[in-house]
């Protein structure tokens, strides 16, 4: 939608909140919710819209159901396989358009395709691409994804296990592989711990997010390059193994025993990769999951490009803008919409622009009131006063906004606050923010349109989080912003 139009669209939401009280997340993004037969357990764990009445869906039990008009009052549910080991992800490269296209999906041992041989909507046919990796029969060894990059290949990450392994330790958790076209496993980057979402951005790169916990500071949404470290040691022996892309970054506890800042972290474990997000614990969810890129070209509102992601937790979706400084990826994140009815771990797009969210709260308790589902967020065509971007500046940040600001409180100093933190690697459960420091906005300075405002900041860190707060800023119609808050991973200082 042009920006003209959308800015249009601002006008009237702004004149009907100012009439009507302080705006809602739920002006903006409503939820819907599919109505599920209670003989179907619809714990969501793979999406995949077929065409624009068919929503292809697997659950944790190991079934694929095809749900035809989903969003109406009367959707129909057909059970289209069953028999599959705990499948996490669907995706189809090339989409759903006869009997001869495969669909991918994880298994837990495995990468499988499955297809429709003879076009009754019911799965004929079940391929294993790979399974190039090993399990220890422990209940955690998830495998997410795929996720197909630029070259056409097929990414997956693979959870390492907590607890016991009946069946003895296995080489490759905590590992991300990619699966070329031949089937053959390229073991790419390692240290990952509980890496639920897995996925590409519009230009192939891939991405992954993954828990707090031991060695995994907070969520976070990190890129995925050939022979990189990401934090956890487990599995990090297989890295001397011929088939491994990451050189061995030494003895990753010894170095950490007493715990190191990230910084510091960075400087002894060379091959150490910082996420492109940290979300701030609790402050931005739990427990992140899957996510999507917008691609929608403004069906779902002003936020074209950036990347909407889940939190199982929290039953919410979170957004990001990301950049680029450096060579390196990173950006701020922002609250986005809440009060889904159950913790989200899929996302993906229905064709006409709403983000369908697959549920679940099995395995760590979440918010809301079911035990799984499917749902999706639609936008109602009004347009929230909020934060649009913030991006790092050599002396700062720039901050841009969905509609004009009043220039008198987004000028005043006053009506911003930051502070900036780190974190620590080491073996404990998560980590405090550390380092925490002020960092004083010596200057405001609004754009000539309105829509833009330039902080000086003092006190930037390199690779620290830097937390605003923007309490004070309006819209030039008086309307406050329907969130205040923003997180900025601070990987590189602009030059």
């Amino acid at each position: 939608m042009p920006m003209s139009t959308l800015l249009a669209t601002a006008a009237l939401a702004t004149l009907a909140l100012a009439q009507g009280g302080p705006p809602r997340e739920a002006d903006y993004w409503r939820i819907e919710t599919l109505a599920v037969p209670d003989t179907v357990c619809m714990e969501a764990t793979g999406l995949l819209p077929l065409d624009d009445r068919r929503l292809m869906a697997t659950n944790r039990r190991g079934e694929v159901w095809i749900v035809t008009d989903p969003w109406t009052d009367k959707p129909s549910f057909k059970l289209a396989y069953d028999g599959l080991s705990e499948p996490l992800g669907l995706l189809a490269a090339k989409g759903w358009k006869g009997p001869t296209d495969w669909i991918y999906t994880s298994q837990r041992g495995e990468l499988s395709r499955m297809r429709d041989e003879n076009g009754d909507g019911t799965i004929d046919r079940l391929e294993t691409v790979s399974e190039a990796w090993g399990i220890s029969g422990n209940y955690h060894e998830y495998c997410f994804g795929p996720a197909q990059d630029a070259n056409g290949d097929l990414w997956l990450t693979l959870n390492r296990p907590f607890g016991e392994e009946p069946y003895g330790h296995k080489d490759w958790r905590g590992w991300a592989v990619r699966i070329d076209a031949q089937g053959k496993p390229h073991f790419e980057c390692a240290g990952l711990r509980s890496p639920c979402g897995v996925g590409a951005s519009p230009e192939g790169e891939i991405f992954y997010t993954d828990n707090q916990g031991e060695w995994c500071a907070t969520n976070k949404l990190c890129l995925l390059r050939r022979g990189d470290f990401h934090g956890h040691p487990w599995g990090i022996e297989s890295a001397k193994r011929p088939e491994s892309k990451v050189p061995y970054p030494g003895d990753v506890e010894e170095i950490a025993r007493k715990g190191l800042l990230m910084p510091e972290a960075m400087r002894l474990i060379p091959n150490l990769r910082l996420p492109a997000i940290w979300f701030p614990y609790d402050k931005m969810g739990k427990s992140a999951a899957g996510f999507v890129w917008d691609t929608t070209g403004g069906k779902f509102g002003p936020f074209e490009g950036q990347v909407f992601v889940t939190d199982q937790h929290h039953a919410s979706v979170m957004r990001v803008a990301l950049e680029k400084v450096g060579g390196e990826w990173q950006g701020a994140c922002f609250p986005f919409r809440s009060g889904f009815q159950c913790g989200i771990i899929r996302a993906e797009w229905w064709p006409d622009g709403s983000l369908v969210v697959g549920e679940t709260n099995r395995g760590w308790g979440s918010r809301g009131q079911k035990p799984w589902g499917i749902e999706r967020a639609v936008w109602t065509g009004k347009v929230p006063f909020e934060i649009y971007t913030m991006s790092a500046t050599a002396g700062g940040f720039r901050l841009t906004f969905t509609q004009p600001v009043d220039r008198a409180s987004a000028g005043d100093v006053a009506s911003y606050r930051m502070t900036s933190y780190t974190y620590e690697l080491h073996e404990a459960y998560g980590s405090n923010e550390m380092d925490t420091k002020p960092c004083p906005i010596t200057t405001a300075t609004v754009s000539a349109d309105g829509k833009s405002v330039e902080l000086q900041v003092e006190g930037l860190r390199a690779m620290y989080v830097h937390e605003l707060h923007a309490e004070g800023v309006k819209s030039a119609e008086s309307i406050p912003l329907l969130h205040t808050e923003a997180y900025y991973t601070l990987n590189r200082l602009p030059s």
